[in-house]
């Protein structure tokens, strides 16, 4: 594969690359609409790949939280075109990584030395290559291990990444007033959380240590002498990328086992912890020869306040649900109504999101449920239809809800992509068991 030497920092060098892709994507819809004259029955497949194509190929070069994005897009099945989807999952474990001189020197800035006198054996080239950082294969001590190096400048050019994409989501979202500032001040927090492998090490010793009791879940150990601000040092965890799993996979069982396991984890994190790993994509995770879960990264950690966990979690309740005056005052509580809505507003977005909570929330409403049924998410996709094309919505002033939604729906939304990936069969209430009473 293609190595990288040297990636794009400032605003204007990033910024050009956008504008390079912009062309291309230009250029490919000019392509498509001037073969539609000749062909008119043509379809808009190939005008998809073309344009996921170049926009990856964008990506992938800037690297940090514009790759993240596509990382996160790639989550989207129900809403995105197959072809985006496909491209853009390869940003969660596949992309060109750094040439070993960039390696070499990145290691040197921040352990003070190079990585073979550090390590007993170190891979030069990388294993795996994501969207803030890539993974290398070292050994010390008899031990294989796994070394992350994060990309150079992806902190730097959050802030200068998001400001290129602010005008762009902002317009696309119809976000009205300075109150859509603490989306855009979320996201950035939580990406410069991404970048801090300090942080990381800590939160991963602490969530094995918290999880430990949950039957066939795995962590691997990690090595603080090892690691630093930018490089992160763990064991060498052998297993299939979730994906790969559940694409060759054919044994129901070893599916239920491993989402169940998935499940317990996540429910236990939300409840017990009230924190949870919010990037829930299959490049975070392995299953090894006996179908246990392995999770190996915890860059993306949100935390979970009350005032949000409660009336969030209160709606999955059918009862709160159709009763007309508590569901409006947990919409009020979770910043989906406001004070300033016209009665037009309340009754528009108190019916959209009861409809869609109905729906979102099924999985609670019972002892067990079907990832694997398609009608569920088939529901799903027709809704994220019904909502891009809906024209009121577009009128209405998209500041709606609280800034915790921003992670903790793209944590479910995950979540059950995942389980359906797997064709996953739970039961949502297991997991109970292994919170103490009281």
């Amino acid at each position: 594969m293609k190595t990288i030497d040297k990636i794009p920092t400032n605003k204007i060098e990033r910024a050009g690359q956008l504008v390079k892709t912009g062309i291309k994507v230009g250029g490919n819809y000019l392509a498509y609409y001037g073969e539609k004259i000749v062909n008119p029955s043509l379809s808009k497949e190939k005008l998809n790949e073309n344009n996921a194509e170049d926009i990856y190929d964008g990506l992938q070069n800037l690297k940090g939280s514009a790759l993240k994005v596509a990382q996160m897009l790639s989550m989207d099945k129900s809403i995105m075109p197959q072809a985006y989807v496909d491209k853009f999952s390869l940003s969660q474990f596949s992309v060109p990584p750094l040439s070993a001189p960039l390696v070499r020197k990145t290691f040197k800035k921040y352990l003070g030395k190079f990585p073979e006198e550090i390590f007993d054996s170190f891979t030069p080239d990388a294993i795996n290559a994501a969207s803030i950082g890539q993974v290398h294969g070292a050994s010390k001590g008899g031990k294989k291990l796994a070394v992350k190096i994060q990309y150079p400048g992806v902190a730097d050019s959050i802030s200068s990444d998001l400001a290129i994409v602010k005008p762009f989501a902002t317009r696309m979202f119809n976000l009205k007033g300075k109150d859509s500032e603490k989306y855009f001040a979320e996201v950035e927090n939580k990406l410069l959380e991404e970048t801090d492998y300090t942080l990381e090490l800590q939160q991963s010793l602490k969530m094995a240590e918290a999880c430990k009791d949950i039957p066939n879940l795995r962590f691997p150990n990690y090595y603080r002498e090892l690691s630093s601000e930018k490089i992160l040092t763990m064991d060498w965890m052998e297993g299939q990328h979730l994906s790969e799993f559940a694409a060759s996979n054919t044994d129901s069982t070893m599916a239920d086992k491993v989402g169940q396991t998935l499940w317990d984890f996540y429910m236990f994190q939300m409840h017990k912890l009230r924190q949870v790993h919010a990037d829930p994509h299959p490049g975070n995770f392995l299953i090894d020869e006996n179908c246990n879960l392995i999770a190996i990264d915890f860059g993306c950690i949100k935390k979970v306040p009350n005032d949000f966990y409660l009336p969030y979690f209160e709606l999955a309740d059918p009862q709160i649900i159709n009763n007309p005056i508590l569901f409006s005052e947990k919409l009020y509580q979770l910043e989906i109504l406001r004070k300033d809505d016209s009665p037009e507003e309340i009754e528009y977005f108190t019916g959209i999101f009861h409809k869609l909570l109905s729906l979102f929330t099924q999985p609670f409403h019972a002892d067990f449920f079907d990832f694997s049924s398609d009608e569920f998410f088939g529901d799903i996709a027709k809704m994220g239809e019904e909502l891009t094309k809906d024209s009121q919505l577009r009128k209405m002033n998209g500041n709606r809800g609280s800034k915790h939604f921003l992670y903790i729906n793209r944590t479910f939304f995950g979540l059950y992509n995942l389980l359906h990936d797997l064709k996953a069969r739970v039961v949502t209430q297991n997991y109970l068991q292994f919170i103490p009473k009281g």
